[in-house]
């Protein structure tokens, strides 16, 4: 059985205080292409497992299509609230709410979707990966093969060098910060183009760990000081239409140590290693520049 200690438990997206999980629900891009996504994803009739399930946003939109629905959630007070909502929401009699740890729960029977939205940028803090890798292990010894569909089905990570504000009313704070994948950023600049570093499909097996060196030609003059992490999840692809439904977690900043000035097209070195669902601060890249 999985155990986590005291600082995992920290650092584990279920145990985000309940209030914070008001802007999960208010936000538009998340809601709307999950909402689109399911739809399209889940078949009339079948059953869905949703592993991290919160406040059973996620299970309400299933079980508009699916006859049964397990939503799988470990924090108590996120119980509490799903089977709370999810009773004065139409299809509540289609979902059981299920108080058990994502690392060992398995349905009672065979699923056709999968719905695991422990997401976080760079695949970090949140456990996602690992969740998903021990289901399918565990799963395929229950059930056999074949596995269930996915959702999301994909994710593609990539970095981009920036020159980043980081005064604040004459506070110079170079911290690590969270952004709006949709809102312009007047303090970021960009200064190349994003690189691709991973790319990894659910239904297949699964990086545990991500360590990239790669080289990034600068398209815009100055100040090198932090590299935007970006992480876009395919929610699911619909092929009759040939296009994905995606959604992009929010953009990461992080600051580099030892800044560099560069000009356009100059070279630079990139490099990072940590494991998947390590907290943010295990994260150090390294840019050098290139002669």
């Amino acid at each position: 059985m999985k155990t986590t200690t005291s600082q995992e438990h920290l650092e584990l997206g279920q145990f985000i205080p309940f209030i914070y999980h008001h802007n999960m629900l208010a936000d538009p891009a998340r809601m709307e292409a999950f909402r689109e996504a399911i739809a399209i994803a889940v078949p009339a009739g079948s059953n869905v497992l949703d592993l991290g399930g919160g406040t059973g946003v996620l299970s309400f939109f299933a079980a508009q299509r699916a006859s049964r629905v397990w939503c799988v959630e470990r924090n108590p007070e996120l119980v509490q609230a799903a089977g709370r909502l999810l009773s004065i929401n139409p299809g509540a009699e289609r979902v059981e709410v299920i108080q058990a740890d994502a690392f060992d729960y398995l349905p009672p029977e065979p699923v056709d979707v999968v719905i695991c939205e422990m997401l976080h940028v760079g695949m970090l803090r949140e456990k996602q990966v690992p969740v998903l890798a021990s289901f399918k292990r565990r799963y395929l010894e229950k059930f056999g093969a074949p596995l269930p569909l996915f959702l999301p089905e994909a994710f593609l990570q990539a970095v981009q060098p920036v020159q980043q504000s980081f005064d604040f009313n004459g506070y110079y704070a170079p911290i690590p910060s969270l952004q709006d994948p949709s809102a312009r950023h007047q303090h970021t600049r960009e200064l190349a183009k994003p690189a691709l570093f991973q790319v990894a499909s659910y239904g297949e097996s699964l990086p545990m760990d991500c360590a990239w060196q790669g080289e990034i030609t600068i398209t815009e003059s100055g100040s090198l000081n932090a590299l935007r992490f970006i992480t876009k999840n395919v929610l699911t692809i619909v092929e009759t239409e040939q296009r994905s439904i995606d959604w992009f977690s929010q953009y990461l900043i992080m600051p580099l140590s030892d800044p560099l000035e560069v000009t356009a097209n100059q070279q630079v070195s990139v490099s990072f290693a940590y494991t998947l669902g390590d907290p943010i601060a295990r994260l150090k890249p390294i840019v050098t520049l290139i002669d």
